[in-house]
C-alpha cells in the first residue's frame, strides 16, 4: 500500500473515480496514481438510499491489482452491513457507511475494523452532528458530504465549511479524521484545508482537466502544501 496512510499530517487529495473516464478505468486508475494522487476514492450507490446506481465490488477487484493506492469505498447504500465482506475480500482498505442508513452503526463500524479496513462514518448535510457523538470512539474519520449524496458534479454547500469547523473541535484530543466530498475545486479548497479537512474527495474539480499531475499539484498548493 502507499506510504500516504490515513493517520499521515499531509492533507491529502482522493479523486473521485465517479468522474473518471469510465470507459477506461484502468489507465485512469494508473495515470493518478503517477500523477500524485494519496487514496482513489469509490462512490458507491444502490438507487435506493441515494437516486443512482453506480460501482459495486467487483469494479474495485478489476482494477486493484494496477495500483498500490489505498481504496476507499463511500457506501451510499441501505443495507451496507451485508457486503462489507465482500468489500474486503476485493481489496478495500478504507470503507465509509451513512449514519442515516445503518441502525446499528456501532456494530457496523467494529465489523469493518475487524475485517482490517479504517472505518468511516458519512454524514448528510441535512443531518445534525448530534449523530455522532457517541461513535466516534469507534471510527477512524469522518466523512462530511458538502452536496446532498447521489449525482457528481453538484454545487458546493458553502455553509458545510462551519460544520467542519465545528467538527474538528469536537474532534479536539481524538485520532479521527476529516474527510470532505462534494463540489471542491480549485476556487475553494484553500478554505476546505483551513477549516480543518484532512483528505478532500475531488472530482470534476480534478478531472475537467487533462493533466492530472499539474492539476493535483495546484490543489495541493492552494490547500497550502499541508
Amino acid at each position: 500500500m502507499s506510504p500516504k496512510q490515513l493517520g499521515s499530517q499531509q492533507f491529502q487529495i482522493a479523486p473521485s473515480l465517479l468522474a473518471s473516464d469510465l470507459s477506461c478505468l484502468k489507465e485512469e486508475v494508473i495515470a493518478l496514481e503517477k500523477a500524485g494522487a494519496d487514496v482513489l476514492h469509490f462512490d458507491i450507490m444502490d438507487g435506493h438510499f441515494v437516486p443512482n446506481i453506480t460501482f459495486g465490488p467487483t469494479v474495485l477487484e478489476s482494477v486493484r491489482k494496477h495500483t498500490q493506492l489505498p481504496f476507499d469505498a463511500h457506501l451510499m447504500i441501505s443495507d451496507a452491513d451485508q457486503y462489507l465482506d465482500e468489500f474486503a475480500r476485493v481489496g478495500c482498505n478504507w470503507l465509509s457507511v451513512h449514519v442515516e442508513a445503518c441502525p446499528h452503526i456501532q456494530r457496523t463500524l467494529t465489523r469493518i475494523r475487524d475485517l482490517g479496513m479504517k472505518a468511516g462514518v458519512a454524514i448528510n448535510p441535512g443531518t445534525s452532528l448530534f449523530s455522532l457523538e457517541s461513535v466516534v470512539k469507534h471510527c477512524d474519520f469522518i466523512l462530511v458530504m458538502s452536496v446532498n449524496p447521489g449525482f457528481g458534479g453538484q454545487k458546493f454547500i458553502a455553509p458545510m465549511i462551519d460544520r467542519v469547523r465545528e467538527l474538528k473541535k469536537n474532534l479536539s484530543g481524538t485520532n479521527v479524521k476529516i474527510q470532505m466530498d462534494g463540489g471542491i475545486k480549485l476556487e475553494n479548497i484553500a478554505e476546505v484545508a483551513g477549516a480543518g479537512v484532512d483528505i478532500a474527495v475531488v472530482g470534476t474539480g480534478l478531472f475537467s482537466s487533462k493533466d492530472y499531475s499539474s492539476q493535483i499539484s495546484k490543489l495541493r498548493s492552494a490547500a497550502g502544501n499541508r
